[in-house]
């Protein structure tokens, strides 16, 4: 075992900074086009995580050294520095302005450094806000000049951060710029931009791995742990201490997920190092991972008191810092819920579970308010794009003025009726091009305004509809009922069907959360999740009902509709028609789909439960609500525009010439 070497503080203070003089003041071949003062915003910037108020006062500093210099290119890379240390404070509006002045004056000169730069900064900015296009497009473009000159550094964390952003849709590109940032980690031999490529070529490999990759275990394993090993020899000159802690915790979930049994002993040994990094830097992020691992392995394991004392201390840590973290708070209660539910603990459940929607409800607040805040954000930014292009044209023809006016000056050698004839008629030409110019500005302006009202009102519609209709998918009854089955088939040791309606649970809340998010998706995939959420009732029910689902030889599998249109009339027909029923024989759920014509898919569903009138009386004191009809009310109505035949009836099936039961037919639109 090697002895530890302690050093004097004081020391280590002076050989940063004797180091940080050198760097300004000794030159190389490598660093010729890095001026001083980048040198100094660079050194503030260094000092984010350990000294925010310090950080940014340097870097400030910089920047009016910057500006009584009048030296363009160092005040946007102190702009854009500053910027991306506001990203790190999540400071939303002062990360917007200095990337945005930083990209304004980026017009105004052409040294490639100082562009890239802006770009850098900009992107990050589109990437916070979640406007991924343009965070995809403003980083590929500050690669692209950081690449020309060969800043290996820059480059390593922008590939990743490109990378990190077309997964999980691009696999192949997300592979692409994770090697690249290998490639220019390796380049800038710097531990930092090291750590940051491998930990964007790991998430690739996790994706693989998560994708049914089962064989890429065990490389992904190793590749972590030469990560982690990077980290630990070289972690006094690695700054952002979060990599780290996010190296260990992605190694400890690598070995969650390997072959049982588990090396138990590495997987606690990797969340002790990652959590003792987030108590002492601070991050959140890493905290919650750590203790939610090891509180779900406890679970796991069985040992209910040792899970639950971990997320008591976990939730006792949060409430002694100086602000409240209610979306950890929330995850927390939620896992003391499930350990509650486990020891059949019913007291400790319920008050767990008035503290977790308490704070599950500020969350969702705080959630709300920054979707709101990040629509702003991106409708203010696209407002200052639109300025700055009005700029430019503005400055052209600034230039082109000047330009007349040396004309002119010529001209007067020549003669004096030419000058007059030429400045007239340019004159008259430029006065007209204003003219345009401050009509194109005033159409702008009022283009904006409809813009800014039409999104805000979109927005808010938006966000109402899409959170009532994850809750009339996602119903707590049916989550925890099927949850709660899924437990009993474990216990009774029932694991082939056990893992098989786990694996269908699993697909369908992904499903319902992806598809809730998206315009339209295929019948097929409709089809799909219908399936996996009508089993999953089976499951609930113990089999009581069978189902089918049949299409028209006509009908097309890979047509568009709308999505999550027809799962709510399932779930009425089962709680309220199939479950009532007398358990004398099995109930039966039809699904028919068939093409009306180009434009309308029809579907019809039956059941043959104990009908709207025996239902209704039974609603009285039915705790269930379904807000089905609603919903499915105000989004058909809303297609009615385009497709006024969009809708649905709700029939009760006659008995002396049908059966019992409900009859229910939609008129999708084929969009």
């Amino acid at each position: 075992m090697q002895s530890k070497k302690f050093i004097n503080p004081v020391q280590i203070k002076k050989a940063k900074w004797l180091f940080y003089f050198m760097v300004l003041f000794v030159s190389n071949s490598n660093a010729q086009e890095i001026s001083s003062i980048e040198k100094i915003a660079a050194y503030g910037y260094e000092k984010r995580f350990s000294d925010s108020s310090s950080s940014k006062k340097i870097q400030l500093q910089a920047l009016e050294l910057a500006k009584k210099k009048n030296n363009i290119e160092d005040q946007i890379i102190c702009y854009s520095y500053l910027a991306l240390t506001q990203r790190r404070l999540l400071h939303l509006k002062a990360f917007s302005q200095y990337a945005d002045s930083s990209f304004v004056l980026a017009s105004k000169t052409n040294k490639i450094r100082a562009k890239a730069f802006a770009f850098y900064s900009m992107g990050a900015l589109k990437s916070y806000i979640e406007d991924k296009p343009q965070a995809i497009e403003n980083l590929l473009k500050a690669y692209e000049l950081f690449s020309k000159i060969k800043a290996h550094g820059q480059c390593a964390k922008i590939a990743s951060d490109i990378s990190y952003l077309f997964s999980p849709a691009s696999p192949e590109k997300v592979k692409k710029y994770a090697q690249e940032a290998l490639h220019h980690a390796e380049k800038a031999k710097d531990p930092e931009s090291q750590l940051y490529a491998r930990l964007a070529f790991g998430s690739y490999l996790t994706d693989k791995l998560d994708s049914g990759f089962n064989e890429e275990w065990q490389p992904a394993v190793d590749f972590f742990k030469e990560t982690v090993l990077l980290a630990e020899q070289n972690a006094h000159r690695i700054i952002s201490k979060s990599n780290i802690g996010i190296a260990y915790i992605n190694l400890a979930d690598l070995y969650s997920k390997g072959p049982k049994p588990m090396d138990e002993t590495a997987f606690l040994e990797n969340l002790q190092k990652a959590t003792v990094i987030a108590k002492k830097y601070n991050i959140k992020i890493i905290y919650r991972s750590a203790i939610g691992l090891q509180g779900y392995y406890y679970t796991e394991k069985g040992d209910y008191a040792k899970a639950e004392l971990l997320f008591i201390e976990g939730i006792k840590y949060q409430q002694s810092l100086p602000y409240t973290d209610n979306y950890l708070l929330a995850v927390f209660y939620n896992c003391l819920k499930d350990v509650s539910v486990k020891r059949k603990d019913f007291e400790a459940y319920y008050h767990y579970d008035t503290l977790y929607t308490k704070y599950n409800q500020l969350k969702y607040n705080e959630n709300t308010q920054k979707v709101l805040q990040n629509a702003d954000a991106r409708y203010e930014s696209s407002k200052k794009m639109e300025r700055i292009q009005q700029l430019e044209l503005e400055n052209e023809l600034q230039q082109k003025n000047k330009l007349l006016g040396y004309g002119i000056a010529g001209v007067l050698l020549i003669g004096l009726i030419f000058m007059f004839r030429s400045y007239y008629y340019r004159q008259r030409y430029y006065l007209n091009r204003e003219e345009i110019l401050k009509q194109e500005q005033a159409n702008s302006e009022l283009k904006v305004q409809l813009m800014e009202k039409e999104t805000l009102e979109n927005l808010a519609a938006r966000l109402s509809i899409e959170r009532r209709l994850l809750r009339s998918q996602m119903d707590p009854h049916f989550i925890f009922n099927a949850l709660g089955n899924i437990q009993s088939m474990i216990l009774q040791k029932d694991t082939i069907p056990a893992v098989s309606y786990l694996t269908k649970f699993a697909k369908l809340t992904r499903q319902v959360l992806e598809q809730s998010r998206k315009e339209t998706i295929s019948l097929e995939e409709e089809i799909g999740t219908l399936t996996n959420y009508i089993e999953l009732q089976q499951l609930r029910l113990n089999n009581s009902f069978d189902y089918t689902i049949e299409c028209d030889a006509a009908v097309e599998t890979d047509l568009l509709i709308p999505p999550l249109l027809i799962q709510p009339f399932i779930e009425n027909a089962v709680e309220h028609g199939l479950k009532p029923r007398e358990k004398d024989s099995k109930g039966l759920l039809e699904i028919y789909f068939k093409q009306n014509d180009e434009e309308n898919l029809i579907c019809t569903i039956k059941d043959n439960g104990i009908g709207l009138t025996a239902s209704r009386k039974l609603k009285i004191n039915d705790n269930h609500h379904s807000l089905s009809a609603t919903i499915t009310d105000e989004r058909l109505s809303k297609m009615k525009k385009d497709y006024p035949f969009a809708g649905f009836q709700v029939l009760e099936r006659d008995p002396e010439t049908d059966s019992s039961g409900c009859l229910v037919i939609i008129t999708i639109p084929i969009l």
